[in-house]
């Protein structure tokens, strides 16, 4: 299990690809082990918390690359690095988050070991025989596995024969859970992937920081508008609930094609997928690109004066009104509750 992070912080995409395989391991009567890629200066750092999270989401062994090209992200080196891996530990399958970092990564190694990829997995099975269930072996090299396709409007039901499986978890479809019983610390193994310096040809060398504190994609309340807030002023009672809520504010595809905001800000398949504990979508008609970058929210409310459109049905709770007369509506009843004494 390849576990994603950024500079020694794992995604929240890696903690739920623990989990997914977690019960894969269960299925095949295996142990999760982990696999952490960076330099000896990022484990100096980061690497008991690394090791130690990955204990926590059910992995028995942590097995630590360290190259001086593993420094920051690449996924030439990434993928060098877990092949190389890969050739001597001989695992029964390898597992990654669906996220940028992941799916590169994965890529580059079914690239170098000449093995399909199925990327952005819901549900795996291996197929095993009578006769092996007792052992828990997987027989035959086939999986069953159902995956998200068309960015997200499609679940695909898809046979795989393959001597080593490679799989991508799909973002937000399993829910991040330690594991019960979990030890405190994993066994920590250290290898050291000989890797050239053509691996070098794509590496991360610095960053810019575009915003500060929560982003759209960890925001635990996202408030967005849609062509219904009819300006880019018009989204001032929007960023004023957000704040009231300690959320971000979003927008639909349609407001960035009219310049009411960045694309930075926009939710759906072309832009950012988020899931938030709550979804409040203001004057959203909820095109299927759109639905595909917010069905990952846990709640989701609609407010909008078309009570047939797609939003509105997908959501579970809706207001059918005019977004201008209820957002602010929304924060003056915050407000007074919250200066109310006692």
């Amino acid at each position: 299990m390849l576990v994603d992070h950024d500079r020694g912080a794992p995604s929240p995409g890696a903690l739920e690809a623990l989990t997914a395989a977690r019960s894969l391991a269960g299925k095949l009567g295996t142990r999760v082990e982990a696999v952490l890629l960076g330099d000896r200066a990022l484990f100096d750092m980061h690497g008991e918390e690394l090791s130690a999270v990955s204990a926590a989401y059910g992995a028995v062994a942590v097995h630590r690359g360290r190259h001086e090209f593993l420094a920051d992200y690449g996924p030439d080196a990434w993928g060098a690095a877990l092949a190389a891996f890969v050739d001597t530990a001989a695992p029964d399958a390898v597992v990654a988050a669906g996220t940028d970092r992941g799916a590169e990564a994965m890529a580059q190694l079914a690239a170098r070991c000449d093995l399909p990829l199925v990327a952005n997995c819901v549900d795996v099975s291996p197929n095993r025989t009578q006769a092996d269930a007792s052992s828990g072996a997987a027989t035959g090299g086939t999986w069953h596995i159902s995956r998200i396709q068309w960015g997200g409007s499609l679940l695909e039901d898809v046979t795989l024969t393959s001597t080593l499986p490679l799989l991508t978890i799909a973002p937000h479809s399993i829910e991040a859970e330690p594991c019960d019983g979990a030890p405190a610390s994993a066994a920590v193994v250290d290898f050291e992937p000989d890797l050239g310096p053509e691996v070098q040809q794509t590496l991360v060398r610095d960053r810019v920081t575009l915003a500060e504190g929560i982003t759209l994609s960890t925001a635990p309340v996202v408030v967005s508008g849609g062509r219904g807030v009819g300006s880019a002023d018009g989204f001032a009672p929007l960023e004023e609930l957000a704040e009231l809520l300690g959320g971000r504010v979003g927008c639909s595809r349609a407001v960035t094609n009219n310049g009411w905001r960045s694309h930075a800000d926009q939710v759906g398949q072309t832009g950012t997928r988020i899931a938030p504990e709550i979804y409040i979508a203001c004057g959203i008609s909820g095109a299927i690109q759109h639905w595909v970058g917010a069905m990952g929210s846990k709640n989701i409310l609609a407010i909008n004066i078309d009570p047939e459109a797609n939003m509105v049905t997908k959501a579970g709770y809706a207001v059918i009104a005019d977004l201008h007369e209820v957002v602010p509506a929304i924060c003056d009843e915050i407000r007074r509750r919250r200066d109310r004494p006692g």
